[in-house]
């Protein structure tokens, strides 16, 4: 075989093989297709409701997020849930004035009766894994809700999910993001298409058919002893929340999904931005959060 007809041969073989595996993608799409439209009309209920509501805390782990660190702080103050029943950590890691920021808003939170944690790391061992496990040494909550520093949730997306861990194996709430300048441009629209089918399609397809599906980070809520339970967070591996939520289903917690319950948050407007966030979500732990460099509100 002259080199001309080796090098034939390895290009068709790279190519053929390029084309089963993006043909078994595509296949993949196809049944979650298909799960979403057969399983879509298993909405999940919550069994029953809590004679009295369990103590929560909120987790809202940052790193240098100046323009949205106050509006999220003022945001979990806002939720709407016995005062007496909340508990709000600010796991702050940030180096910059976000520090000076999101303690100054903490202290008017508690001025206002507020039980508002702020912690500040300098090491940031673990990024954003490492944060919200250091947060559970001092969690007063039997359940924990996480948001990123640029989401907005509504006051009532707390009490319209809590009543589905009356079910004693559910160990995970998801809410659905929104995307608050999902029109501001070509880029951001395409996010929230990608985003939407992520979360509309295939969220839907898994969770409704009992198939395992991801906490993706924020927008969710935790049952403190399913964490611990599976092992805590692990902050050795690209996707924290992945594996988190793997070692818990393998244990036999579920999930629940709620598509109609949504967080609204902030898309990268721009694509150096948007470039920047992929690189942060390849850095060790996804954990390093959903926004990347400052954001005015």
């Amino acid at each position: 075989m002259d080199w001309t007809s080796f090098f034939h041969v390895m290009f068709m073989s790279v190519y053929t093989f390029a084309m089963v595996m993006v043909s078994m993608y595509g296949l993949h799409r196809y049944i979650i297709v298909y799960l979403y439209y057969r399983h879509r009309k298993n909405v999940p209920l919550a069994p029953g409701k809590f004679d009295q509501l369990p103590l929560v805390t909120i987790q809202l782990p940052m790193f240098n997020e100046q323009y949205v660190a106050k509006r999220i702080i003022e945001k979990a103050c806002q939720i709407d849930y016995p005062r007496e029943k909340l508990q709000i950590q600010v796991l702050d890691d940030s180096t910059d004035d976000t520090v000076q920021i999101a303690a100054a808003a903490c202290e008017e939170a508690r001025a206002h009766g507020f039980d508002v944690e702020h912690i500040h790391r300098t090491d940031r061992s673990g990024y954003k894994a490492g944060a919200m496990e250091n947060g559970l040494k001092s969690a007063k909550g039997e359940f924990v809700m996480i948001f990123d520093a640029d989401f907005v949730p509504a006051p009532d997306i707390l009490m319209r999910s809590i009543h589905h861990f009356t079910n004693p194996k559910v160990c995970v709430v998801q809410t659905r993001w929104e995307h608050i300048n999902r029109y501001d441009s070509l880029l951001t629209q395409s996010q929230a298409i990608y985003l939407d089918g992520h979360f509309a399609i295939e969220h839907v397809a898994r969770n409704r058919s009992d198939r395992f599906m991801s906490f993706n980070g924020t927008a969710g809520t935790w049952r403190k002893s399913a964490i611990a339970d599976a092992g805590g967070w692990h902050h050795d591996t690209l996707t924290a929340d992945l594996d988190l939520s793997y070692r818990a289903q393998m244990k036999g917690w579920k999930f629940v999904f709620l598509p109609d319950v949504t967080a609204p948050a902030e898309l990268p407007p721009e694509m150096n931005a948007f470039k920047a966030q992929q690189f942060t979500r390849s850095r060790p732990s996804s954990s390093a959060g959903r926004r990347v460099g400052p954001r005015r509100p």
